[in-house]
């Protein structure tokens, strides 16, 4: 399918907006929760911990992917205009791992639930199968993907923060605004005498 600039949308639609956000809100607390739930000492509290970290694991994976489908079936806006070309790619490229790693890391953490042969439950609604036979070698594995997923998906969390800043801050370019749920508010007209 042929975008041209004049027929893509100046901005994010709501849908697209409420996916970004969620989704950021869901991994700062997988994040919050997973780096607290390994320091808890109660049996009782860490259960119940780690249930909210699958669930919400879940929910990022299902969400994700409703988001890639949402995003391939409408129209997205395009490069904000006057954007270079190495800046598109670095934009691209970091939206490509982000997606990526969010994607990875419910699938690592589910790998991690049926290697070690745990029952892996959605908000104790909905019994989800085992993706692997349990095994302490691949459990091995799939945790250390699944620290090392944290540690590099909480490094592009903050470059994508800090590029939006940067688009605001020093560019001046709109480019988050775009993905605000409010309009940027423009300079009214200048009269000419």
């Amino acid at each position: 399918m042929s975008r041209t600039p004049s027929l893509l949308p100046e901005r994010w639609g709501p849908v697209s907006q409420l996916f970004h956000w969620t989704c950021a809100a869901l991994i700062i607390a997988l994040g919050t929760i997973g780096l607290y739930m390994t320091e808890l000492t109660s049996p009782v509290a860490k259960i119940r911990f780690y249930a909210l970290h699958k669930s919400l694991g879940l929910t990022l994976l299902a969400l994700v992917l409703l988001r890639l489908l949402w995003r391939w079936t409408h129209k997205v806006p395009g490069p904000v205009p006057g954007m270079s070309r190495h800046l598109k790619l670095a934009a691209d490229g970091m939206h490509g791992f982000l997606y990526a790693m969010m994607i990875a890391m419910p699938l690592t953490g589910w790998l991690i639930n049926s290697t070690a042969g745990y029952p892996l439950q959605w908000f104790k609604l909905v019994n989800l199968p085992a993706i692997a036979a349990n095994n302490e070698h691949l459990n091995g594995i799939a945790k250390n993907l699944h620290e090392f997923g944290f540690w590099l998906l909480a490094l592009l969390v903050v470059g994508h923060v800090g590029a939006a800043i940067y688009h605001h801050v020093f560019l001046d370019d709109g480019t988050l605004h775009r993905m605000l749920p409010w309009r940027r508010r423009l300079p009214p007209p200048e009269s000419t005498p």
